[in-house]
C-alpha cells in the first residue's frame, strides 16, 4: 500500500455519522473537469448511481453505466443526456447476482476501451428483515452481489486499471481509483463475529446460518465484507497506482429500500433520510477530488469525511481470508 501524507483519520461519532454536519466540499460544484477520463458505475440507472452518472457526464467524463435491466437504463441514460446536454454515457449490461453475466459484461468493457481511470461499484441489493433470493450459483443474494459480484468485475477489469495508472496506452501514468459504496450498517447490523463463514457456503447447513443472521444481519455482514475487500485491494495493488476507498454515503433515499417492508421504510425514510443529492457527495469526493487520492485504503463518511471503520473492518486476517475466499469462488471461470 502506499505510504499517506495524511494524519491518522479520527473517529466520527455515531449521533454526527447518522444526522451529519452540512458538507464542506459539494458536489456538482467542486467536481473538477474530468475531461479525458473514463469511469463505470454499476447500478448507474437510479438512485445515487444515477446522479453520480449524471454529475459525471456533465464534468466531461466518459461513462458506463452498468445496470440488470436494459430498458431501465436506457431511460436513464436519456434522461441524463437531456439534462447535460451531453451524450459520453454508454449502457454496460451486466447482472451481479451471476458470475458469468459479470464476466461477459468486462469482456464487452475492455472490447471497448484501453483504459478505466475510475470504478465505483455502487450497485447493491438489501433484503430485510427477510431473507432473499439467491445469486444463479446459489450464494447468498446480499453477500453475492455486494461483495463476490463486485470483487470478480473489478478483478476482471484490474489489468485495464493497471494499464491505465501506467500510462501505457497515455503516455503518462496517472492514479487511477476503485470506489466501494459500503454502509454504517457494516458495523451497526454486522454480526457480532464479522463473517460468518458458514453463511458463504451453500446447501442447507449454509441456509441455517442465513436465517439465524436474518436479512439484515446478512446485509451488515455484506457492507462489512465491501470495507474488507477495499481495504485489501488497496494494500494489494497500491504500489502500482490504485487507490481504493470505501465509504457509506449517508441515509439516502433510494430504491435501496424496495425490498424492505413498507412499514419499515417508511419508519426509516422519516428518522434519518436525506436526498440523493447530498448522497451523492461521497462517491463523487472519492472518485474525482484531488484529496482523496492521498486516501488509498480509507472509510469515508457521510459528507466526504475521513471515519475510521469498525473493529472488524481493521482485521486484517479477516480480510485477507475473505479475499481467498472470492478467490476460489471466481476460479477457473
Amino acid at each position: 500500500m502506499s505510504a499517506s501524507k495524511l494524519p491518522p483519520p479520527e473517529r466520527v461519532g455515531s449521533f454526527s455519522e447518522k444526522w451529519p454536519p452540512k458538507p464542506t466540499w459539494k458536489a456538482p460544484e467542486d467536481v473538477p473537469d474530468l475531461t479525458g477520463q473514463i469511469f463505470l458505475v454499476t447500478g448507474g440507472n437510479a438512485g445515487i448511481g444515477k446522479e453520480t452518472c449524471r454529475v459525471l457526464v456533465a464534468r466531461n467524463a466518459k461513462v458506463y453505466l452498468a445496470a440488470r435491466s436494459e430498458e431501465r437504463a436506457r431511460v436513464a441514460i436519456d434522461d441524463i443526456r437531456q439534462s447535460t446536454g451531453k451524450s459520453d454515457i454508454h449502457f454496460l449490461q451486466i447482472d451481479l447476482a451471476d458470475l458469468p453475466s459479470i464476466k461477459k459484461a468486462a469482456e464487452e468493457y475492455i472490447s471497448k476501451e484501453q483504459e478505466l481511470h475510475v470504478l465505483i461499484n455502487n450497485g447493491g441489493v438489501l433484503y430485510a428483515p427477510a431473507i432473499g433470493p439467491k445469486t444463479a450459483q446459489d450464494y447468498d443474494i446480499q453477500f453475492g452481489v455486494n461483495v463476490l459480484g463486485h470483487y470478480f468485475l473489478t478483478q476482471l477489469l484490474m489489468p485495464t486499471l493497471l494499464r491505465t495508472a501506467k500510462g501505457e496506452v497515455s503516455g503518462t501514468p496517472r492514479r487511477v481509483r476503485v470506489v466501494t459504496v459500503s454502509s454504517d450498517a457494516h458495523e451497526a447490523t454486522a454480526p457480532k463475529q464479522g463473517i460468518v463463514w458458514e453463511s458463504l457456503q451453500k446447501g442447507d447447513a449454509a441456509m441455517r446460518a442465513r436465517k439465524k443472521l436474518t436479512g439484515t444481519g446478512l446485509y451488515g455482514q455484506s457492507k462489512l465484507g465491501n470495507v474488507l475487500i477495499s481495504s485489501e485491494l488497496a494494500r494489494r495493488y497500491g504500489d502500482q497506482g490504485v487507490v481504493a476507498i470505501s465509504l457509506h454515503p449517508g441515509g439516502v433515499k433510494s430504491e435501496l429500500l424496495r425490498n424492505v417492508h413498507p412499514a419499515i421504510a417508511w419508519i426509516v425514510e422519516k428518522i434519518r433520510i436525506y436526498p440523493v443529492s447530498l448522497g451523492i457527495i461521497t462517491s463523487l469526493y472519492a472518485a474525482t477530488s484531488e484529496a482523496a487520492l492521498e486516501m488509498n485504503g480509507e472509510y469515508l463518511t457521510a459528507w466526504a469525511r475521513r471515519q475510521v471503520p469498525s473493529k472488524h473492518a481493521q482485521n486484517r486476517e479477516m480480510a485477507e481470508k475473505l479475499w481467498k475466499w472470492c478467490e476460489e469462488q471466481i476460479s477457473g471461470l
